[in-house]
This record gives C-alpha cells, sequence and structure tokens, in this order.
C-alpha cells in the first residue's frame, strides 16, 4: 500500500466517505462524484504532494494525480471501502443538480473511460501491422497478419459487447445482460443479414428514406414487423447498444420490484432480454443508427466547410476540452466516423496539441534556472511525449499562462495543417507517438495525407517551443 496515507488524505479531503457518491479513475485523473463539493478543501488537495491539480467539470470533482492514477485508485478504494469492480448505487436524486450537459458528459465518460486502455491497446496493434505490410515483412495472405488482425480488430467489432457492460453498469443494470443485448447486435447471423454498401441485394422488402443519409433496406422481419438493419450492421457502432443497455437497466429495475425473490435470478433476466432486445432491434437500434448516422455526416459537413479553419479551432481550444472534461463530447463522433466510414478527420485535428504542449514545456525547462522547476518539466515532457499531458498542463504551462497560450497557438497551427493535408485516424487508439501508425491508410499505405501529419505535428512542437522561449518572461520560467 505505497499510497495508502495518500489515499487517506484524499478521502478526508473530499469531505469524507459519506460525502462520496462514486469514484473512477481514466488515464490520469481520480473521477469522484461528491454529495457536497462545497465540503471538499479544494486548495489544500492543489497544496498536497502527489495531487497535480484539482478539477470540478462535468458534475465530476477531479483530483489530477498523474500516471500512476491507477494505483492511487486502488488505494483509494481500499481505504474507503469501495467496491473496486462495481460503482456506488446512486439514488435518483443524486444527479438533479446537474445540467443536462453535465449530464451527458458525466454518462460518456462513465461508458467510455472503462475501455480507454484496451482501446489504445489495440489501436496500437493495427498501427503496428499496418507498419509490417508496408514494409513487407508480413503478408496480407499470412497466418501472422491474420491472428494480429484479429486482436487489433477484435474490440471494435465486438464494441457493442464491451459497451453494453460498461454502460449497463453506468446505468446500474446487470452488466451481463448488457453484454447480451451487445452480442445479439452482432451476432453473426444477424450481421450476414444487414444490407451492405455494395447495394441492398436480394430479399428485400422495402426501403425507408431511400436517398438520404438514412436510407433503410429491409430484409428481416419480426412476426411481421420489419427489423431496420444499418448498413453493414451493429459491428463497431456506438449509440445503438448505450440506448439499449439504458432501456434494459430501466425495465430490469421494474422487473425485480415485481418478480418474487425466489425465481428473480432467472425471471428478470428472463423477461428483461425477451423484451429489450426485439425492442432494440425493432425502434432502439434503427432510430440510433440515425442518429448516429446524422452526427457523423454533420460533423464531416462542417469539416468539409473549412478543413484548415476546423483544424484550427478543434486543434488550438483541445487542450482547453481537456482540462475541462469537455473532450468526451467528440470521441463518440470519432467512434462513430471510424465505424461507419473506416477512418475520422474530426478527432484527428487534435494530434498536434499534446507535441505542442511539450514543446512549451521544453521551453520552460531551458528557460528556468529553478531545479524543482527542471525536474517536473522533464518528467512532464517524457509523459508528454506519449500523449499524457495533465502533469505538463497542470503543472507547467497552465500556472504560467503564456507558456499554455502559446502551446494552445502551436495546437491550433498544427490542427491547420493536418486539415489542409487531409490527415485522418484509421485507428482509435493509442497516445503521443504511439498513435502516429494510426493514421496509416490501410488501404491505401502512406500518401500524403500521412506525411501531412508529420509535419503538422512537427510545426506545432516548434511554434510551441519558440513563442514560449520568446515571450515567456524570466518569473514565469522560475515560478515554482
Amino acid at each position: 500500500m505505497k499510497y495508502e496515507d495518500l489515499a487517506k488524505t484524499i478521502i478526508e479531503k473530499v469531505g469524507g466517505k459519506g460525502n462520496v457518491i462514486s469514484v473512477v479513475h481514466c488515464m490520469t485523473r481520480l473521477r469522484f462524484k461528491l454529495k457536497d463539493e462545497s465540503l471538499a478543501k479544494t486548495d489544500e488537495l492543489k497544496d498536497m504532494d502527489g495531487i497535480v491539480t484539482v478539477m470540478q467539470s462535468g458534475g465530476q470533482y477531479q483530483v489530477v494525480i498523474g500516471n500512476h492514477v491507477s494505483d492511487v485508485y486502488k488505494a483509494v478504494t481500499y481505504v474507503g471501502g469501495f467496491n473496486n469492480e462495481e460503482a456506488l448505487e446512486i439514488d435518483e436524486g443524486d444527479n438533479k443538480h446537474m445540467s443536462l450537459f453535465d449530464k451527458f458528459i458525466d454518462t460518456v465518460s462513465g461508458v467510455f473511460t472503462p475501455t480507454l486502455g484496451v482501446l489504445a491497446g489495440t489501436g496500437m496493434i493495427k498501427g503496428l501491422l499496418a507498419i509490417l505490410t508496408i514494409t513487407k515483412l508480413v503478408s496480407a495472405d499470412s497466418g501472422t497478419y491474420l491472428l494480429l488482425n484479429a486482436i487489433g480488430d477484435s474490440l471494435f467489432y465486438f464494441f457493442p459487447i464491451i459497451l453494453g457492460y460498461s454502460a449497463s453498469k453506468k446505468f446500474k443494470g446487470n452488466p451481463f445482460i448488457g453484454m447480451v443485448i451487445g452480442a445479439c447486435l452482432v451476432y453473426p447471423a444477424v450481421v450476414g443479414m444487414a444490407p451492405t454498401l455494395e447495394g441492398p441485394g436480394e430479399g428485400v422488402l422495402y426501403t425507408l428514406f431511400k436517398g438520404t443519409v438514412i436510407e433503410s433496406p429491409i430484409k428481416l422481419t419480426f412476426f411481421g414487423l420489419p427489423v431496420i438493419l444499418p448498413i453493414n450492421g451493429y459491428g463497431s457502432s456506438v449509440i445503438p447498444v448505450i440506448f439499449a443497455a439504458f432501456f434494459g437497466a430501466k425495465v430490469e429495475k421494474f422487473f425485480k420490484k415485481v418478480i418474487p425473490d425466489v425465481v428473480k435470478m432467472f425471471l428478470v433476466p428472463f423477461f428483461t432480454i425477451l423484451i429489450v432486445v426485439p425492442l432494440t432491434f425493432l425502434i432502439i437500434g434503427p432510430i440510433a443508427s440515425w442518429l448516429g448516422d446524422l452526427l457523423g455526416a454533420g460533423s464531416l459537413a462542417i469539416y468539409d466547410l473549412s478543413p484548415i479553419v476546423a483544424g484550427a479551432l478543434i486543434g488550438g481550444l483541445w487542450q482547453v476540452f481537456v482540462m475541462f472534461g469537455l473532450h468526451w463530447g467528440l470521441v463518440p463522433i470519432a467512434l462513430i466516423n471510424l465505424g461507419k466510414f473506416q477512418s475520422d478527420p474530426v478527432l484527428a485535428l487534435t494530434f498536434a496539441a499534446s507535441f505542442a504542449q511539450i514543446g512549451a514545456v521544453l521551453a520552460v525547462v531551458l528557460k528556468s534556472k529553478n531545479d524543482k522547476v527542471k525536474g517536473l518539466g522533464i518528467s512532464a515532457f517524457i509523459t508528454g511525449i506519449f500523449g499524457i499531458t495533465e502533469p505538463a498542463i497542470y503543472g507547467i504551462t497552465l500556472p504560467r499562462k503564456k507558456p499554455f497560450i502559446m502551446s494552445c497557438i502551436g495546437a491550433g497551427v498544427g490542427g491547420a495543417l493536418i486539415g489542409l493535408f487531409g490527415g485522418r485516424s484509421f485507428q482509435m487508439g493509442g497516445l503521443g507517438i504511439f498513435a502516429i501508425p494510426n493514421k496509416i491508410n490501410p488501404v491505401d499505405g502512406i500518401g500524403m495525407d500521412f506525411y501531412g501529419t508529420l509535419i503538422a505535428i512537427a510545426a506545432g512542437f516548434v511554434v510551441g517551443f519558440f513563442l514560449t522561449y520568446m515571450f515567456s518572461g524570466k518569473e514565469e520560467a522560475t515560478l515554482k
């Protein structure tokens, strides 16, 4: 229990065990949901060794720890007696004080946060495979390619099952019921009935919304009712299973109240699945798929108006989004685009941000005469190379203001260049330099879009470095 004392202090400073509704963690932060945030001693937490800073955003009380947050989280859950596997029960009234937007951010982060590590890992494997294939170290028809491709594709292809689990946990339902709902969406026989981009195929009964973004050929019925399957099925989809898991949690809660305890164990799942799965295929899935298609098409339409302007704005503001947890709003859109179009240009515009950030950090390190600042800056620079920028933001650039602003300008320049060269992400996963392979087109190979992305991250780094070095005063560089 290396972090036991830190964990005890954190729990005490957030108002004690009784003030904690739930606690989870992401890459660098402990994310508390507190009954009363006014009871937390924020200033005292910020001054503690082992804590980078504290953020209050999206209905969450976020204690920024750093790369070892998972170890601190284990200590916090152990010391606090919180359950590591299940989130603490949340009463219906606990979320009433949150705005609609805060609820949205809280829901999205709660559903996707548990998947981030493995999503990054499998995405990196896909990027590695692209490199091995392009360099002809691995043949596309070899067993090695098949197995590595299965490892890289598996999570994203079966994403509805994974999200069914995490979404059901978030909505306080049985996560295994959520997995069954997701598994039904990607069941091979059902996937085989889905229309393809090549055309509706034989057996189409009729088509809804022909010629629109939500055109839906019908190839399947359920007791005579049309089952509308999206193009290529629900594999890699995001929104349908989240909506279905939410509905399933409500249905399950109802049956838990009305079914006798003696048969509750098997009758609750029986009736929940029997009701939720057909309704998901008949109503929830189609509506959610259309919503996802519209979100994806809308994001691409905005991008197409001016990729350069979109890159400058999204790239330049990305670090601000991360600070307040607002970046979660773009994650589902990126996943939708990847599932629908096999690439995403929107989130790709932010790729230069972490490199601009470490450029600004390096400038502060070189200008500073303070050994503590240099030590912290070097550590933040190294973690920033691998895409974890919170230590750089909260420990170095944001307290000095100008370096943070300069890093945002560098990120905006990098984002504009990515838009100019048409840079895209072809996989979701990896951070920092580990995300570079994910910018390689697995079909067409390395092209100008990839080289443009490399130019963009180099430009972001250089602009962040030189602007910070030129315009940051001595007092900012030596600030503790």
